[in-house]
């Protein structure tokens, strides 16, 4: 009876190791790390992304000036520079252009001031008459010609007898009394005038009737 309990007993404390061991061995269940794994509910990362997302359309409203490349500046320089010597030269142009009109014609008046006097010698000869008349026809040709070339060049004789005196036209040489004219009224022309435009070559000589 005595080894057959001795015996029972060993085959108990076996069974009880091997229960040591398996609880040894077993997986112990920690809640712990359950709670530190567990899916957090947290809206903070929403918010980031957001934000984040807001951020590129900001950017894109206002670049960063220095993704702007510097050539632009530049070439708005060379722009504005060109601009600026289109409309200078424009004004350069038509400027010359009308100095050389205003020098042609300054020019153009005074070769017609030398040659006037020659036109009056030509108008009294013609006045004086002659017995020749392959003379006279002679004289009248060159005389024709030469105010065919003063017309074509644009100048003309200035009104002046029957006119009322214009100072900026005529030139007053001398006074008469003619109760048949107006007062301040050219009653005789002494030598003709002549002008070019607006601009006079030679004022025209008077006798001013009338004058006050």
């Amino acid at each position: 009876m005595a080894n057959e309990e001795k015996d029972t007993v060993l085959e108990q404390q076996p069974e009880t190791d091997t229960q040591s061991e398996a609880a040894d061995t077993a997986p112990q269940t920690d809640t712990a790390p359950e709670t530190d794994t567990a899916p957090e509910t947290d809206t903070a990362p929403e918010k980031e992304e957001t934000s984040s997302e807001e951020t590129p359309n900001t950017e894109a409203a206002q670049p960063d000036p220095r993704d702007q490349d510097p050539r632009d500046d530049r070439i708005k320089e060379l722009e504005d520079q060109l601009l600026r010597k289109m409309a200078e030269f424009d004004n350069y142009r038509r400027r010359t252009t009308r100095e050389k009109e205003e020098i042609g014609q300054t020019a153009r008046m005074k070769c017609v001031g030398e040659l006037l006097p020659v036109l009056d010698n030509f108008e009294r000869a013609m006045q004086v008459g002659c017995t020749d008349e392959n003379f006279l026809k002679g004289v009248k040709m060159i005389l024709d010609n030469m105010v065919a070339a003063f017309t074509k060049m644009g100048v003309e004789e200035i009104p002046a007898e029957g006119q009322v005196f214009d100072p900026e036209l005529h030139y007053a040489v001398s006074r008469v009394e003619n109760p048949d004219l107006g007062a301040n009224t050219v009653a005789a022309v002494m030598q003709k005038g002549y002008r070019m435009g607006d601009k006079v070559i030679r004022h025209a000589m008077v006798a001013v009737a009338n004058a006050d």
